[in-house]
């Protein structure tokens, strides 16, 4: 009755938040409240003191790096001249504090970081959570019975609730799904640039602080500094950060307790009157005082806070608890008194303003600071160079980014990932920022733009969230949206006047990744239409016999196709040329779900396709986004594992009445075996040995036609399952459809462009799919066609 890490929560489960249930409970009855995300194998655990304070202490060094090297470059940035007036260093504070206490503090940390998928956060994960909740995906290669996975989670609506209606208003349009998809890409190309922007500044303005002590080393040893430092932290990259991320969470903390020190001395030794900041009259007096000014300077103030999507995006392998913890307990108050103490210092020394954190320190530490600095910023710019891994990883899974290398890079961390054509664009990019502005301001507006931007995705899509995943009331989302649609409409505002002062790097970085990324997935899309149109038919496969009409060769067809159910085109082309086709033929299927990992047990569905002496199968093998697809002797392992407990568990069950349905799946738990594991989650009912659920495409032959389907010639359980390992042992062949993509002549001509020469150049430079399922070419069969979309 056991079944490793799979858990099923029953009713009461709501009594037990925050705990972690044993991966080897089996519990009776699943939940499906998506609030609750009790389903799950990764629930936070209900942890002691010890260990919450434990977790918080690491999450500094993952979550907190960007959001706390803030300090070194705001100032400038907010006051690219000069100070005219000391007031509008206490306004510019008090928009400072009441700017992390809004977006950092109220929205993210204790709002946004709930909405995370299984632990999992940013923009992809928000998009996950809600094609979970509503028909929203692109490719409709999702089945009912995915549903069933152990991690996948979702709630159910009344059919005349605000949160049904709106899904309802999503699914009704292909445009609408478009748009929120755009929506979503624009996001991550936003955190692409951030993984650009983040170490060109970080790494920057620490590099600053050898000119402040040594005025007269130039500006140009300070971006040569930078450059070497940028250089060596992404030539490091394909290392890991396993070995050294241990070192991570002490810099940071030593990094906080430092600029928090800072702070007080600066505060009792310059001026403490600065306090009075945090009264928000101040930030009207500002304004006022300074006119467009004043209202332009917010790109500068909208600095303090960036990091914070960083903050969402490295939520992983934390628990929100302990992210909070950090962040109360540490971040905020260590900021809050940084940004006095730098604000009491430029009281006194308004001509400091540039370089003003490295200005504000006390001569007798002033090196070791520098140092502290310097590993912060390195600390902050891998947190975001590891967040970008991510995101593109989800978005390949996602069908939304060209097929390109990625390496996990630890054995412990499922991920700490490394995708080294990703990380030399972003080194070259990131070179090209710093040493061709060499300029802090510069660099600051673009940065200023590319969070709010990201920023404003994720309001709209914690409206979705807050509507059909936590089911609020419309008051409430209301209330959220248009109090976070103000702060950051408004910063998006000022941020607009700096476009041509740096704010358009971003955009024209986001402008290059939003056109691979759409044009890409448009091609999959289209691909996958042409696919699923022209199939081919069962009564066709069935009309040519048991050899199909063809000699049949000792040994395993492994044909690969996109399709989850159906017989893909490759498979008629391939038989309607050649005159043999191998004795046992599997339809295998790699498709990636709307969920953050698959469990090992739970990967392969497998069924058969026409009469048993057909020798035809099918497997789909299922991931979810953050899952490494290992296309190796272990994947082939596993399959034929699937298939062979399939052959025997189908046997068991032929003698069952018709009348009854018996689950593959529910069989499995009773009947599971060490050999190999096999979840038919799709609800497979094997009657006489007959799929008779998925679809007529699949099978037409009726359950009750097993006296007559079953002839002379058919194989018992143990000749089939000898016949399958003797055509394994006999050789396994890889058939891989190498496809030409084209649009038709009569296609509009920016479909043209699209299609043939923008989609065709990245399909010819990204990983050819025997590469991604790593099929060693002595057994590779590519058949050659053209789809024309």
């Amino acid at each position: 009755m056991e079944m490793a890490s799979r858990v099923e929560i029953d009713e009461d489960s709501d009594n037990n938040k925050g705990s972690m249930w044993d991966l080897d409970q089996k519990l009776d009855q699943p939940m499906d409240e998506e609030a609750g995300r009790l389903r799950n194998m990764y629930r936070e655990k209900k942890s002691s003191a010890l260990l919450l304070l434990r977790l918080a202490f690491q999450s500094l060094g993952v979550v907190y790096g960007d959001l706390g090297t803030s300090p070194l470059y705001v100032f400038y940035n907010t006051f690219p001249g000069t100070i005219e007036d000391p007031e509008d260093v206490v306004g510019a504070l008090s928009l400072i504090i009441y700017s992390l206490t809004l977006i950092p503090l109220l929205k993210y940390v204790f709002i946004v970081c709930k909405a995370n998928d299984n632990g999992q956060g940013g923009t992809f994960a928000l998009y996950s959570l809600l094609c979970r909740h509503a028909k929203i995906k692109t490719i409709p290669n999702q089945h009912r019975t995915d549903e069933e996975l152990t991690t996948y989670s979702r709630s159910t609506f009344h059919e005349k609730s605000f949160a049904a209606k709106t899904k309802r208003w999503l699914e009704s349009h292909v445009f609408r799904k478009n748009a929120l998809l755009i929506l979503v890409l624009v996001g991550t190309c936003m955190v692409i640039g951030d993984g650009i922007l983040t170490p060109a500044i970080s790494v920057l303005s620490a590099a600053g602080g050898i000119k402040v002590d040594r005025p007269h080393i130039s500006n140009g040893v300070v971006v040569v500094v930078a450059v070497v430092i940028l250089v060596g932290l992404f030539s490091m990259q394909h290392y890991g950060t396993d070995r050294v991320s241990w070192l991570f969470a002490p810099i940071v903390l030593l990094w906080f307790l430092v600029i928090g020190g800072i702070g007080i001395f600066n505060i009792w030794k310059y001026d403490s009157s600065v306090l009075k900041a945090f009264s928000p009259v101040y930030i009207y007096r500002y304004f006022k005082r300074g006119g467009k000014d004043g209202w332009t300077s917010l790109g500068g103030i909208m600095l303090s806070i960036t990091g914070t999507e960083a903050l969402f995006a490295d939520l992983a392998h934390f628990p929100v608890s302990a992210v909070q913890l950090a962040f109360t307990v540490v971040v905020f108050p260590c900021l809050l008194l940084a940004y006095s103490g730098q604000a009491a210092y430029l009281m006194s020394h308004r001509d400091h303003v540039v370089d003003a954190f490295y200005h504000s320190i006390p001569d007798s530490i002033y090196w070791p600071v520098f140092v502290i600095a310097t590993a912060a910023a390195i600390v902050a710019s891998q947190a975001t160079i590891s967040a970008t891994f991510s995101i593109i990883k989800q978005a390949l899974a996602l069908g939304c980014f060209p097929r390109v290398k990625v390496v996990h890079t630890s054995k412990k961390f499922l991920g700490q990932i490394y995708v080294p054509d990703i990380n030399w664009i972003l080194m070259v990019l990131c070179i090209a920022v710093t040493a061709g502005f060499k300029n802090k301001s510069q660099i600051g507006n673009a940065y200023g733009t590319a969070v709010v931007v990201v920023m404003l995705v994720t309001t709209l899509l914690m409206t979705l969230i807050m509507i059909l995943v936590w089911r609020c009331h419309w008051i409430i989302v209301f209330l959220f949206t248009g109090l976070s649609l103000v702060v950051e409409c408004t910063y998006f505002s000022a941020v607009l006047f700096k476009v041509d002062q740096g704010g358009w790097v971003p955009l024209v970085i986001a402008a290059a990744f939003l056109l691979i990324m759409y044009v890409w997935h448009y091609g999959q899309v289209k691909r996958y239409e042409f696919e699923m149109h022209s199939k081919v038919s069962m009564a066709w496969i069935l009309g040519l016999g048991p050899s199909l009409g063809l000699v049949r060769v000792p040994g395993i067809g492994l044909v690969y196709t996109e399709l989850p159910s159906g017989v893909p085109r490759i498979f008629s082309h391939f038989i309607t040329n050649l005159p043999a086709i191998h004795s046992a033929v599997v339809f295998v299927c790699v498709k990636y779900l709307p969920v953050y990992t698959v469990p090992e047990e739970e990967r392969f569905l497998v069924k058969r396709i026409g009469p048993k002496n057909y020798h035809m199968f099918r497997c789909v093998a299922r991931y979810g986004y953050k899952d490494l697809h290992k296309k190796d002797d272990d994947f082939e392992k596993k399959l034929f594992d699937s298939l062979f407990l399939f052959v025997r568990l189908e046997s068991m069950m032929e003698g069952c009445s018709d009348s009854e349905e018996y689950s593959l799946y529910g069989q499995l738990q009773n009947e599971r075996s060490g050999e190999g594991i096999l979840n038919n989650g799709i609800g497979n009912t094997i009657s006489s040995g007959f799929d008779t659920t998925i679809s007529s495409v699949d099978s037409i032959v009726p359950a009750n036609a097993n006296s007559t389907i079953v002839s002379s010639g058919q194989a018992t359980e143990t000749d089939e399952l000898e016949f399958l390992n003797s055509c394994r042992d006999a050789g396994v062949v890889h058939i891989l459809g190498n496809t030409v993509v084209r649009a038709r002549r009569e296609a509009r001509f920016y479909k043209k462009i699209a299609i043939d020469f923008i989609y065709a150049f990245l399909r010819k430079i990204c990983r050819e799919n025997s590469v991604i399922f790593n099929v060693p070419h002595e057994s590779l069969l590519n058949v050659g066609q053209i789809f024309y979309v």
